[in-house]
């Protein structure tokens, strides 16, 4: 009796018991619970018919409980921002964009530009690149700037490519292309950093509007069941953001910002960036990482392959560095503390990346650098066993890989090449360890359910009559957990307090509507984050 007396009179008027269920702690010694009690921010006891009296008591009527989603790879302002702009996800004709472009244009009367993202490749006719007439006879008196649903391919109309003054006497001599017709005139497609050609034009959303956008970006994720995000890009007035955010109370997800750099990286930069490690390193906002784009994609060409492409033999795409500029670089980041997240989806780009973290280690030695390669959507069989050899991280994104996306990709690279597509399966039993993520808003859907779905499935969601595209690369239900909780916490040096379900982590956890454990996998799809806690707070409640 006295210790049920001390134990209520210990619990804050927030605790939480949740009894009831199933647990999935991430745990590998202790896996299985059905009820946890939290005590202000975090895990005070898991177990089995736990007591709190004074709790707020959840009911998780046989539900699931699993750690909180963590998005080990998005692009946060710009995904929150594109949630009041136009959105061609999951559109698949040009007819029907065509009509969504004309809607918002007509919405948007006082919209000066008309910008928006997700088109995907394989919705066009024959499989080609968007051209600016397909814009022009929706809307020609507005500029038009429509990223690619992976964010590497810009689609604009003719008002657009004026404004920019891009015509056929335009040279650009950065990485990527304007894409030119067989006269040499611009269709109306950029790549790569010709994007930014016609992106400098955008109207700079202001501050206000900056940090309004994240707000409801960090609803959006409360409701997928996601309590913590890496961003893979980031620059001072993104933390400045974050930092505005913090201080006011706002955050309902925890942060980490790897600080976007480019081939000519000086050494004070590298040695800021370290400096903020020092000063952001809490449980809610890290900064403690850059991101090195190495590459760009298969789609468009600009991935960097080992061999040409099968469609278009004249090319085999070309790395954004070279592998001097790439190893002085991670070399003298390595040196300084800081994580290194590297953009890289050709077979190519992947190796560079394998010998540049190579190099570091044998410049520097060996640390708990956690370094990371981003996407890996090719890789050579001899380079599956490094990522476990050199401690590094395959941080990939299953949404990717949705066999309703990837025609136009296969077709680039070939039936052999493609083996190797997305290969989950190959590299984890070599040894790696699996970090999954959405890379949002580059990708079809934010929602990790849907990347869960992808893969221990790989099929479309209506399914696929030969049972998904390469299945031998699917991952088992826990294997993707893990790769969404536990080891994305540990990519983001954060499995110290989150991740897991245990006592004296902090309170991060989603409760899902179906237990993908138990139903039928290909079903998955349907799942929903019921509850969502962020650091012992209710942030989402589905009703």
């Amino acid at each position: 009796m006295r210790f049920l007396l001390l134990a209520a009179l210990s619990l804050q008027a927030g605790d939480l018991l949740l009894r009831n269920g199933r647990v999935w702690t991430g745990d590998s010694e202790r896996p299985w619970a059905d009820s946890i009690v939290v005590k202000g921010n975090r895990i005070e006891q898991v177990g089995r018919n736990l007591k709190a009296p004074g709790a707020r008591v959840i009911d998780l009527r046989g539900r699931l409980a699993i750690p909180g989603f963590h998005d080990a790879h998005m692009h946060f302002l710009g995904g929150s921002l594109g949630l009041s702009q136009i959105d061609l996800n999951g559109i698949c004709t040009l007819e029907t964009m065509q009509r969504a472009v004309a809607q918002f244009a007509t919405e948007h009367p006082g919209d000066s530009w008309l910008h928006g993202r997700g088109w995907e490749y394989v919705c066009l006719p024959q499989g080609r690149l968007p051209r600016k007439e397909d814009l022009d006879s929706v809307v020609a008196g507005r500029p038009v700037f429509l990223s690619a649903y992976d964010g590497h391919t810009a689609w604009v109309n003719s008002k657009a490519l004026a404004l920019a003054g891009i015509d056929r006497n335009t040279v650009y001599k950065g990485y990527g292309e304007i894409v030119r017709d067989a006269q040499g005139e611009p269709t109306g497609a950029l790549t790569e950093g010709a994007m930014g050609l016609v992106r400098r034009l955008l109207p700079a959303p202001s501050k206000e509007q900056k940090l309004a956008a994240m707000e409801t970006g960090m609803k959006r994720l409360a409701e997928l069941g996601v309590t913590s995000v890496q961003n893979a890009n980031g620059n001072l007035d993104e933390l400045e953001l974050y930092d505005t955010l913090l201080a006011a109370g706002k955050m309902t997800l925890r942060a980490s910002l790897a600080m976007s750099v480019g081939p000519m990286v000086d050494v004070p930069s590298l040695q800021e960036y370290a400096a903020l490690r020092q000063k952001y390193a809490g449980p809610a906002l890290r900064v403690g990482a850059i991101k090195i784009m190495l590459d760009g994609v298969i789609e468009s060409y600009t991935a960097a392959m080992l061999e040409p492409y099968t469609n278009k033999p004249s090319t085999s795409g070309k790395p954004a560095w070279t592998q001097e500029q790439f190893n002085t670089a991670v070399a003298r980041a390595d040196e300084l503390g800081l994580q290194v997240y590297t953009h890289a989806i050709g077979d190519r780009a992947v190796r560079m990346a394998l010998d540049g973290f190579e190099h570091a280690r044998r410049v520097n030695g060996a640390r708990d650098a956690r370094h990371r390669i981003e996407h890996i959507e090719t890789i050579h069989p001899s380079d599956l066993p490094r990522f476990a050899a050199l401690g590094v991280l395959p941080s990939m994104q299953p949404i990717h890989a949705d066999p309703g996306t990837i025609e136009v990709w296969s077709a680039a690279i070939g039936p052999e090449r493609s083996r190797l597509g997305f290969a989950w399966n190959s590299i984890a039993k070599a040894g790696g360890r699996l970090v999954f993520s959405s890379d949002w808003p580059a990708s079809i859907s934010v929602d990790p359910i849907r990347g869960l779905h992808n893969a221990v499935n790989r099929r479309t969601i209506s399914g696929l009559p030969s049972g998904g595209w390469i299945p031998e690369e699917r991952v088992s239900v826990q294997t993707a957990l893990r790769a969404y909780t536990s080891n994305a916490a540990y990519a983001g040096h954060q499995d110290t307090y989150t991740g897991t379900i245990k006592p004296g982590m902090l309170a991060d956890i989603a409760v899902l509507s179906a237990d993908p454990f138990r139903g039928t996998l290909i079903d998955i799809h349907k799942t929903r984050a019921d509850i969502t806690i962020y650091d012992g707070r209710v942030v989402h409640e589905r009703r």
